[in-house]
């Protein structure tokens, strides 16, 4: 960011939050890109004319949406990656919400099911034979954490292969999700993940060839007939495990957990290995 030579005007109203807004549309339009540096404290505040504690609040609530980072005292740096900001707000609103598990995995079911649709339209056949590797890669994956990854990689796959990038996004982080709330509710390392994606195997091989079959309405059927019984899997596993408690709240209560131990405040999703938390 190069200051130029003419102050930045700053109008009346909360200072803070303006240089906020000024610096989050540079970072969101790609003048601020993602990795640049701010400048030093000293400078934004005379490109601003503000005093050094109001830069370091819009600093700070930068930081806290997760648009900035900055460690050790030095310089703000841009972390404008999408999938974390995606991920930060949409797990915000569905714990100020409470928005329950069956109606957060509902959508993931219905984002997926409109991915195969578009798949089913738009995906080449190269990308269609990946996403047949993906699934058959699923059930030679051993332990918990390489079947986590492998299943996650055919379902992010699939959206990818959907030509819509906004679509891909959403599902990339409703799948983690999904996914890490699986491992958790199966018991994590040592439990009944297996249990859970094992007998749905000939499930996405379906979902494969209704892909490959290029008729739109079927592959969304198909899809969505998966998701159902994922959530019939999960409600099994933890009956079978002696879980007697109300399904819809224990469910709820694990979706919660996942999203405060996953998703932190400053923007930083965990890596692929918190599935295991």
């Amino acid at each position: 960011m190069s200051v130029p030579q003419t102050p930045a005007k700053i109008f009346r109203g909360r200072v803070a939050d303006q240089i906020v807004e000024d610096l989050r549309t540079q970072i969101l339009s790609g003048t601020l890109p993602d990795g640049s540096r701010l400048p030093a404290e000293r400078e934004l505040a005379a490109y601003y004319d503000v005093s050094g504690p109001t830069v370091r609040e819009a600093i700070r609530v930068l930081t806290a949406m997760g648009l900035v980072n900055t460690r050790n005292g030095s310089r703000a740096t841009v972390t404008a990656q999408g999938d974390t900001l995606l991920a930060v707000s949409i797990a915000s609103v569905v714990q100020v919400e409470k928005v329950g598990a069956r109606e957060a995995l509902g959508l993931l079911g219905a984002l997926n099911a409109y991915a195969a649709e578009l798949a089913a339209e738009h995906a080449t056949d190269e990308e269609i034979a990946r996403l047949r590797e993906a699934a058959q890669a699923i059930p030679a994956a051993e332990g918990v954490e390489r079947s986590a990854a492998a299943l996650r990689d055919f379902f992010v796959l699939l959206a990818e292969i959907s030509h819509n990038p906004l679509l891909a996004a959403l599902c990339r982080f409703l799948t983690e999700m999904q996914v890490g709330l699986a491992v958790k509710l199966s018991g994590g390392e040592g439990g009944d993940f297996g249990q859970v994606t094992g007998p749905l195997h000939p499930e996405r091989m379906r979902i494969v060839a209704a892909v490959a079959s290029r008729d739109p309405r079927h592959a969304a059927v198909v899809v969505r007939d998966y998701h159902r019984k994922v959530i019939e899997r999960i409600a099994e596993v933890r009956k079978a495990a002696g879980d007697t408690g109300d399904s819809e709240t224990g469910l709820t209560e694990a979706l919660t957990a996942w999203l405060q131990s996953n998703v932190t405040l400053g923007g930083q999703v965990a890596s692929r290995r918190s599935t295991l938390s």
